[in-house]
């Protein structure tokens, strides 16, 4: 058997370490942004403010906007989302393009694992 190589399909080693490094970021980011979220859910209106009107009423009404905030989160979320929108999309299409690259090389692993089943 010295000198003899296997001629068969093989399943390539790169590909398979790379789907499982892929996997595993994708994983621990699923797990972090998880975490991120359930620690504001349970931080958030928790946190009394003591300041909240601390000698603003004592202030001109145009002074007065600028210490206290009239508008709520979620109008100013989305106005930062239309005002920054070119970047947000980008983004959510650049982790898509990953996505679907992770999906072809699942393909490519999968076809040869056939390859290498069927010459058995």
């Amino acid at each position: 058997m010295s000198g003899k190589h296997y001629k068969g399909p093989e399943v390539s080693c790169c590909i398979k370490y790379f789907i499982f490094g892929f996997n595993v970021i994708f994983w621990f980011l699923g797990i972090t942004f998880l975490g991120i979220g359930l620690w504001a859910w349970n931080e958030k209106e928790d946190v009394i403010n003591t300041q909240c009107g601390y000698d603003a009423r004592q202030k001109p009404e145009v002074d007065q906007q600028i210490v206290i905030y009239t508008k709520g989160c979620v109008p100013q979320f989305e106005k930062w989302l239309q005002d920054n929108l070119t970047i947000v999309a980008g983004i959510f299409i650049g982790i898509a393009l990953l996505q679907i690259f992770g999906i072809c090389l699942a393909q490519n692993l999968v076809s040869d694992i056939e390859a290498v089943r069927a010459s058995w």
